[in-house]
């Protein structure tokens, strides 16, 4: 598996530089830690240690060592930013939002639904059934729709100073959308 990786310079290796010794042609760090990322090995060794990195790189084969590599900075690099949880608090956090999002979604489908069932069954007797968002959200957007000069929905106004972002950094409603101009 040798002859895919380039070839080495003369420099020594990020492992090496940082331990302060001699780089060897056969040096275990070299191939995965290049001289000209000496912050990656500094994190996974301020994590793991030298001698536990090296202790890994050998139990894995040789044509998973790079993925090994990636993880071990990944990994490290979490654990820095969030010593108590790691990456563990990272999959957490993803995964609270993946269920708000579905929550979301499911809130969108009930009431893309209702009005549905406004629009299709006479809008006069079915309007009582609609809260008051949602009549405002169904007026809005017809009004959008059957205008002349309505070309699709633009975001070019939209940043995160043009609506009221939440603490996780979301919009809270869909009102908060920038309308086209009619």
């Amino acid at each position: 598996m040798k002859g895919h990786e380039p070839p080495r310079s003369t420099s020594s290796c990020a492992a090496c530089k940082f331990l302060k010794r001699r780089c060897s042609p056969t040096c275990l760090f070299a191939p995965y830690f290049r001289s000209d990322e000496p912050e990656k090995f500094a994190k996974v060794h301020k994590v793991f240690g030298a001698s536990n990195v090296a202790k890994i790189l050998v139990d894995v084969p040789e044509n998973q060592r790079d993925d090994a590599v990636n993880s071990l900075v990944y990994e490290a690099e979490a654990r820095l930013r969030d010593p108590v949880y790691g990456c563990i608090g990272a999959i957490a956090l993803l995964q609270r939002k993946a269920f708000e999002l579905q929550e979301d979604l499911a809130v969108a489908r009930t009431r893309l639904a209702r009005c549905a069932a406004v629009a299709g069954g006479g809008m006069t007797s079915s309007l009582s059934v609609l809260s008051d968002e949602d009549r405002f959200l169904m007026n809005s957007l017809s009004e959008i729709m059957m205008n002349p000069g309505w070309d699709g929905w633009g975001v070019e106004g939209l940043d995160r100073n043009s609506v009221e972002l939440d603490r996780s950094g979301c919009m809270d409603e869909l009102s908060q959308l920038p309308f086209p101009k009619g």
